[in-house]
């Protein structure tokens, strides 16, 4: 079932009625439309699409998929309900492969069903709901601590979208910037982010939304932009951050890290610790999304006997080395090629 809405609110998830609404960014920002969805295969499939997109964001779809899977199977009775629970978990752990978020969402609520008390479908839909609630919680938190670590810096560059569309809201690395533009004015560029235009579409539409002021560049334009002087810090989010501090987000990251360290410009990486793995030791061992090359590649050269190909990896891996802090709900780590990430390995 799809909705239209002409009211803009920047929410990629809302829950309402037992039904999970999926914003579809694909449509924007010419469209803002709502998909219904209450079975998980069809949020699966939402995911793979990139309606939804953006590592939590991607994580809180699939833990109410989880409760939805549940609450189909118990109603419909018999005693294997759990086993289908499963298969629908295996299902959504491959509709992404890069975004960790998703596999730790699923591992969290496979461990909750596994131990249910009283009634499955309830305690289910709370424990994603919580996963929600705690992934914003988390993001403002980053927020004020981003903000804080940038200090007066004034020109601000990101990449992606890595904002309240791209996480339960408010958002990771847009979260450091809402916070910090908050406290003084700030000079604020986007990147357009090739080939599925998430910065050009989507990120410089969710600061309008929110009253802040925003400058588009073409990604080729990074180096010069960082040459004039006009940035102090690149903000990004990530889709997984190895133990090392190895972090693989939107292809194009590590580009601009490389730039940023030649022009002494430092790069910050905004992400709860639920986008950590630390059973990964580095960033080599990061599975890079490859996505059809019909995405990008021009309907003339899509035939059989065209000798024009396309190489599309949705995702890269900056090293630890150019990374100057790695900003968490649990702190932030200076400098992480000196001793990686391990010290957010704790509970809160």
């Amino acid at each position: 079932m799809t909705v239209s809405s002409n009211k803009l609110n920047v929410h990629a998830l809302l829950w309402q009625d037992e039904q999970l609404h999926v914003l579809d960014q694909r449509q924007l920002p010419e469209t803002v439309r709502y998909d219904i969805y209450t079975e998980a295969g069809d949020i699966a499939e939402a995911i793979r699409s990139m309606r939804v997109r953006g590592a939590p964001a991607i994580g809180i779809a699939a833990a109410y998929a989880v409760a939805l899977s549940v609450k189909m199977h118990f109603q419909e009775g018999g005693q294997s309900w759990q086993d289908k629970v499963f298969a629908d978990i295996v299902v959504l752990a491959a509709s992404r492969p890069t975004a960790v978020n998703l596999f730790w969402a699923l591992s969290f609520m496979q461990d909750k069903l596994a131990s249910l008390e009283g009634n499955p479908v309830d305690e289910m839909l709370q424990h994603a709901a919580d996963i929600h609630e705690q992934d914003i919680a988390a993001n403002k938190k980053m927020g004020a601590l981003g903000a804080e670590i940038l200090a007066d810096a004034k020109g601000l560059l990101t990449h992606c979208n890595a904002g309240a569309l791209a996480t339960g809201g408010y958002g990771t690395a847009l979260g450091v910037i809402r916070s910090a533009v908050a406290i003084m004015p700030r000079d604020v560029f986007a990147g357009e982010t090739r080939p599925w235009l998430q910065g050009a579409r989507l990120t410089v539409w969710e600061l309008a939304e929110d009253d802040i002021a925003a400058t588009l560049i073409a990604d080729s334009a990074a180096a010069t932009l960082m040459k004039s002087g006009q940035i102090d810090w690149i903000i990004v989010g990530a889709d997984r951050i190895a133990a090392n501090g190895d972090v693989a987000n939107k292809i194009g990251t590590y580009s601009l890290a490389v730039l940023a360290k030649h022009h002494s410009v430092k790069l910050m990486v905004v992400a709860p610790t639920s986008t950590i793995d630390f059973a990964m030791d580095d960033g080599s061992q990061i599975e890079i999304e490859q996505r059809d090359a019909s995405e990008f590649l021009p309907d003339c050269y899509a035939t059989e006997d065209s000798l024009v190909g396309a190489w599309n990896p949705v995702f890269d891996v900056t090293p630890a080395e150019l990374i100057s802090v790695i900003v968490t709900e649990r702190g932030a780590v200076f400098n992480p090629v000196e001793t990686g990430v391990s010290e957010l390995n704790k509970d809160d």
